[in-house]
């Protein structure tokens, strides 16, 4: 009599367990690199979601999976954008809160750092990014690969860029249906020739849809910052988003609160017009790091609207400091990527 699927499932999981990412020292359940995990008879299925940097993650599966005595061979398939080590993702409950512009400001402060950045802007429903970079409309280049053809970054500012909204007209809503938009938000995600990249940051579409699923599922992501601001009525949305990323098993990364207090000009006062806590308050049900708190100031503002993000253009800033300091954090755990 063969043993119960659930039983044998567990027995897998247990094994893979054992298995731990060196740069996160967490395994590669809990990091959400194992998934579509299936066992047919005696074969085991599953898809590792890498780095270009952890190849030998799939023979060190391949030696814990040999000691079950049922199994007659199993099957990794390697999910993984060539020459990319790390990828995060930039998420929100809600529009508006700031996170197409803080994503850009953390990839200007990475590239203030050393770091190679890309940049993919895969808001589909507000592709802002190229006006934050100060890029306009652009013909995107497809080149001739050994894999295929593929999409050429533009490069602006350091920072190689690619967003739906290049391969759109100017001022028209992006009215793609299910199919359609899933077909090329996979394009994205596979066919960039991105080159060589320390760290690809993807700006999500806000909520919990079509999109932000499919994104997930299909690009090996090892961790969210989720963004958000004070006010209560957004923390209720950043929560729906959590429960998103842990039913994929994608791990929060950390928190930035945006906008959360204005700077007197006079005095130097801060005051929370939006309230207070609510960044702390997230941190604190995840047991995930505030990453840093951003301040209403309005040459943010300026800076996306011109295309010179303030990481850039005014590094003696409160906002340029703590986007430096969300860089060196995210640095101190991904630099050891070799």
């Amino acid at each position: 009599m063969q043993p119960n699927s659930d039983s044998r499932q567990q027995e897998v999981i247990q094994l893979l367990k054992q298995v731990i990412e060196p740069t996160l020292k967490n395994d590669i359940v809990n990091l959400g690199m194992v998934r579509n995990l299936r066992i047919v008879d005696d074969y085991i299925y599953l898809r590792l979601y890498i780095g270009c940097h952890q190849h030998q993650l799939q023979a060190e599966i391949q030696s814990v999976l040999s000691s079950i005595s049922w199994c007659k061979k199993n099957y990794i398939q390697i999910c993984t954008i060539p020459g990319v080590k790390t990828t995060l993702a930039i998420s929100s409950g809600k529009g508006g809160v700031g996170k197409s512009t803080t994503a850009v400001n953390i990839a200007a402060a990475l590239k203030l750092q050393g770091a190679k950045v890309g940049l993919l802007d895969a808001d589909v429903y507000g592709p802002n990014v190229p006006q934050m970079l100060g890029l306009g409309q652009a013909d995107i280049q497809v080149i001739q690969t050994p894999t295929g053809e593929k999409f050429l970054p533009l490069e602006v500012q350091g920072i190689k860029l690619m967003s739906v909204g290049l391969l759109t007209e100017a001022n028209r809503p992006l009215a793609w249906r299910g199919p359609v938009l899933h077909k090329i938000i996979t394009q994205f995600l596979q066919d960039v020739e991105w080159g060589e990249l320390d760290y690809l940051l993807i700006d999500l579409p806000p909520g919990t849809g079509d999109a932000q699923i499919t994104i997930i599922q299909e690009s090996p992501i090892c961790g969210v910052i989720l963004v958000t601001t004070p006010q209560q009525v957004v923390i209720a949305d950043v929560r729906r988003n959590i429960y998103m990323f842990r039913q994929v098993g994608v791990p929060i990364l950390g928190i930035i609160e945006n906008m959360s207090y204005l700077i007197c000009g006079d005095c130097g006062s801060h005051t929370p017009i939006f309230g207070s806590g609510g960044g702390e308050l997230l941190a604190a049900e995840l047991q995930a790091p505030l990453l840093g708190q951003i301040p209403i100031d309005s040459r943010i503002c300026s800076g996306g609207d011109t295309g010179y993000p303030i990481a850039i253009t005014d590094r003696t800033s409160l906002a340029s400091k703590v986007f430096v300091q969300i860089a060196v954090a995210l640095n101190a755990t991904f630099s050891r990527c070799s």
